[in-house]
């Protein structure tokens, strides 16, 4: 590999590395050489200031200056969040400015001296993934600091962090050893991503490795070793990605191939190689660009690039491990106990690496809804807490954690109090579900005799085996897409066709529906580009779905002719999402009967019968519904989307919380009207999405006259409860005079009369 020349940022860092090496080998104490380290610094980015801050007892001491006061130092003292030094070192960032004073948090300390200067850089110096201090340079003239002086201050902050570590100048509980259990309990709240309770003890997805050499003795060597860890991650990841399926016992390296692209990418080796040059040692080199990342990602608010980036972070994490023969991960060290695992960022590939049967619960320091890592473990069953801050350091490997994802909040090293009424709120969730279990083989049969169809939704190959846990009588709704978002590449026919293949022979005689990809908006590919779809303001009313599935027909095609075979022999149920137009059906059913066309026409064998379905979530097909329902077999309303384009109310908003409600008049009216036209009609009618799965909510659809739920595998025994307990001729009769008074607060007279009739919605 040929070795590129080193950047101006390398070549100055090198030389204030060089001067350093000799200082920190001299033998003069801890403070006089952080004097020499002000001076050397300052001198070489002609800096008129340059300062170090450490943190002791908890704030911010000056303990080294070239250009501020010198009976400043040891006096001047910031808190963590207080001043420019104050803000750098809390939120681990980097500031760069040319009037100091300007900014909203500068806070003047006049023993300093330092009012005659107006531009100010600082860089955190970091240790063990948190700030222990900040290196700071000033001028007197406004100035803007060059991209080369900043990357050179950032490389040195990673030497003064080995050399004030070395000395014992730093707190030992932030930069030595977590003391996390001698700190006694602590609550810290975060995001719910995927609701649920969980008991168990923490366990780190990937122990920190601790650099303690920054400084190289020889560049050469060091680049050599980075050289050989790119062999061995590549080879690596290529082994497991050639070895990976989806869905079957290795699914999860499938996903790993994601970051293939990530592997190869030569600017992202160009810059760990720029950083020995610079003089660092590789995993110094490694941890310098991936600190760098990380204050990227900080600045990005676009949540799909945010999430590519995470995928940098974990390679590099990978990278590392492998530098510093440090390797595995606690899913491939196996769980030795009900464990709730502690990570930064996780990916859907790393969290299918772990024992279901022991991992309990997940808790991010980062982490979005709209993740893969989220989609993946809901549709798991496992709770999920995200950007819970600083959870790594308040937390300590083994440590007895409680999760609580719906408050949300997580409980560590909790009292026993604490753990009495955690136990007390999950025994009676437990129970709840040994009583719903126990109903699993009882069919789902109101009082008054009406059986309704209760499905599940599902996207995992595994996900199948929910239907005899749960007793289901199918699968409503397959998201098909779940193979796209966790596949680093276009799905080939040939996968897409083992992973239909395998859930239909797992479903048995039960129908699956499966919904042709739903991808685009929010589910974007990092591997497939859509034109126009950048900068989207609505992505959700976006070009995506059916809509995306039509421009791209032969991605539609592909997945076409792999249901098709797939269902050789069975009758296959497909339906299409976002359909806003009957055109729009009319085109994919006709794109579906020429691949069976073509296939019958070479004597493969296809199902002996296709039932087509479309999704209602656009309320602009309810207008053409008197055209499209003759063309259909079977018609399902997804609530999620279409409650959020009825109310102009995005879900993922919280200010709208309160707007969106399944239980509004406005949103039952249209179901009762949908459900209408479908019962003239002679169309099958079913709900699939969150609202069929709340008992009441689920009560109030039944009312309307739909006997078909597909609702998450969690949810069949709540709701099964509840139809066994419901007199649905009773409801019936009751619904169009609610609907026709429309009462402001439905759900409130809802849940009376379901309390006055003992019907079990809770």
């Amino acid at each position: 590999m040929p070795v590129p020349p080193p950047t101006a940022a390398a070549t100055a860092a090198r030389v204030i590395l060089t001067r350093l090496h000799d200082v920190m080998a001299g033998r003069t104490n801890a403070q006089a050489k952080l004097n020499n380290v002000v001076q050397i610094i300052g001198e070489a980015l002609t800096s008129e200031v340059c300062s170090v801050y450490l943190l002791r007892d908890g704030v911010l001491e000056l303990f080294a200056t070239r250009g501020l006061s010198q009976e400043a130092v040891h006096v001047t003292k910031l808190a963590l969040g207080e001043g420019l030094v104050g803000t750098i070192a809390k939120n681990v960032e980097t500031l760069n400015l040319d009037e100091a004073a300007a900014h909203p948090e500068f806070a003047y300390k006049p023993e300093t001296g330092e009012d005659i200067y107006h531009s100010f850089a600082g860089v955190p110096i970091v240790r063990r993934e948190r700030a222990v201090g900040v290196l700071c340079v000033q001028h007197e003239a406004p100035r803007r600091y060059d991209d080369v002086e900043i990357e050179a201050l950032q490389t040195v902050a990673m030497v003064l962090a080995e050399l004030i570590a070395a000395a014992g100048l730093v707190d030992e509980s932030v930069g030595g050893g977590v003391t996390a259990r001698d700190m006694g309990p602590a609550q810290l709240s975060g995001l719910k991503l995927v609701d649920g309770m969980a008991r168990g003890h923490a366990v780190f997805h990937q122990p920190h490795v601790v650099i303690e050499h920054t400084v190289a003795e020889d560049v050469e060597i060091e680049r050599q070793r980075v050289y050989s860890a790119f062999r061995q991650m590549r080879e690596q990841i290529d082994r497991m990605t050639s070895q990976a399926e989806f869905g079957t016992a290795g699914e999860h390296q499938d996903v790993l191939a994601t970051y293939k692209m990530f592997a190869y990418d030569e600017g992202w080796s160009r810059r760990i190689n720029d950083a020995i040059s610079s003089g660092l040692t590789a995993e110094a080199a490694i941890e310098r660009v991936q600190q760098r990342t990380r204050m990227r990602m900080r600045e990005i608010d676009d949540p799909l690039l945010r999430d590519r980036m995470h995928d940098l972070e974990d390679l590099s994490n990978r990278l590392l491990r492998i530098v510093a023969g440090q390797l595995g991960t606690a899913a491939q060290l196996g769980l030795r106990q009900d464990s709730i695992l502690i990570a930064r960022n996780l990916g859907p590939a790393e969290l299918l690496e772990y024992d279901r049967r022991r991992l309990k619960g997940v808790v991010l320091e980062e982490g979005s809804l709209t993740a893969h890592v989220t989609i993946v473990a809901r549709a798991m069953g496992i709770p999920v807490l995200g950007r819970v801050r600083d959870v790594r350091h308040l937390v300590a490997e083994g440590d007895l954690l409680l999760l609580d994802a719906t408050q949300p909040l997580l409980v560590a090293r909790p009292s026993s109090p604490m753990e009495e009424v955690f136990e007390a709120k999950l025994s009676v969730t437990q129970r709840r579900r040994a009583e719903f279990a126990a109903m699993r083989d009882l069919p789902a049969l109101t009082q008054d005799g009406v059986r309704v169809e209760l499905m599940v939704n599902a996207g995992l190959r595994d996900d199948a085996a929910a239907l005899d846990v749960t007793g289901a009588d199918g699968i409503g709704l397959f998201r098909t897409e779940f193979q796209f978002l966790v596949s680093a590449t276009l799905p080939q026919r040939e996968r897409q066709q083992r992973l239909y293949r395998d859930v239909m022979d797992s479903a048995g005689d039960r129908p699956v529906i499966f919904r042709t990809v739903d991808i685009g908006g929010d589910k974007a590919l990092p591997y497939m580009k859509v034109d126009g779809a950048e900068g989207e303001e609505n992505p959700a009313m976006g070009w995506r779905a059916l809509r995306l599935a039509l421009e791209r027909d032969a991605l539609m095609k592909a997945q076409a002719r792999a249901l098709l075979e797939a269902a050789a022999g069975r009758t296959l149920h497909v339906m299409f999402p976002m359909v806003s137009e009957p055109w729009e059906y009319e085109e994919a059913r006709d794109l579906f009967e020429r691949q069976r066309e073509w296939l019958a026409g070479r004597g493969r064998m296809g199902p002996t019968a296709v039932r087509y379905g479309a999704m209602l979530e656009v309320p602009a097909l309810a207008e053409m519904l008197d055209q499209l329902l003759p063309r259909l077999d079977f018609l399902s309303i997804g609530t999620n989307d279409l409650t959020q384009f009825l109310f102009a109310a995005d879900r993922g908003n919280p200010k709208l919380a309160e707007r969106y409600d399944w239980l509004s008049p406005a949103i039952l009216r249209f179901l009762s009207r949908v459900t209408r036209a479908c019962r003239e009609a002679g169309v099958p009618v079913g709900v699939c999405g969150e609202m069929g799965g709340r008992p009441l909510e689920a009560m109030a659809i039944l009312g309307l006259g739909i006997n078909r739920l597909s609702i998450t595998p969690a949810a069949v025994g709540p709701v099964k409860a509840m139809i066994r307990s419901l007199d649905l001729v009773a409801l019936r009769e009751a619904m169009p005079a609610w609907l026709a008074e429309a009462p402001r607060d439905l759900r409130a007279r809802m849940e009376s009369w379901a309390d006055e009739r003992r019907v079990a919605i809770l």
